[in-house]
């Protein structure tokens, strides 16, 4: 089943998204020149031979700058998602930057549906960890989104 160009373009923004939420996180870029770094050289381009699909870049800069602006509330909310015992800090970085954005997008993206917004962090979990880990993504994503009623 192939994706149509939109939805193709939303799944390439989500995985930047993901992979800029990272950067920040390790590096501590600032959100202004991070959107600037990804625009002019990550998406969309071909880097070591594999080329990135186009991708959205408005929905790109809302999910990054939305994951920015409310961190510590979507932090919050996955927390409280996590078991007995764990911590944000004990997560891989990369699973808490999927956890961050599928996040913000089922709090803040009324307009996108609940279950395409958790299957493309499903399928982002599965680009980098495997399926338990996938699992994981979708459990906590979706005890989020209930929460926030969708």
């Amino acid at each position: 089943m192939s994706q149509n160009p939109k939805s193709q373009a939303r799944s390439a923004a989500r995985l930047g998204a993901v992979q800029a939420l990272y950067q920040q996180h390790m590096e501590g870029t600032r959100l202004a020149k991070l959107l600037d770094e990804f625009h002019q050289h990550r998406l969309g381009r071909v880097i070591e031979d594999e080329e990135y699909a186009e991708a959205d870049v408005d929905f790109f800069d809302d999910i990054v700058g939305g994951v920015d602006a409310r961190r510590e509330e979507i932090d919050e909310k996955l927390t409280a998602r996590l078991a007995e015992g764990w911590t944000l800090a004990r997560l891989d970085k990369t699973m808490l930057q999927i956890l961050r954005a599928g996040t913000y997008e089922l709090i803040a993206r009324p307009d996108v549906p609940k279950a395409s917004a958790i299957s493309e962090y499903v399928d982002v979990a599965k680009a980098f960890f495997d399926d338990r880990e996938a699992k994981f993504v979708n459990g906590v994503l979706d005890a989020v989104a209930k929460e926030a009623g969708r």
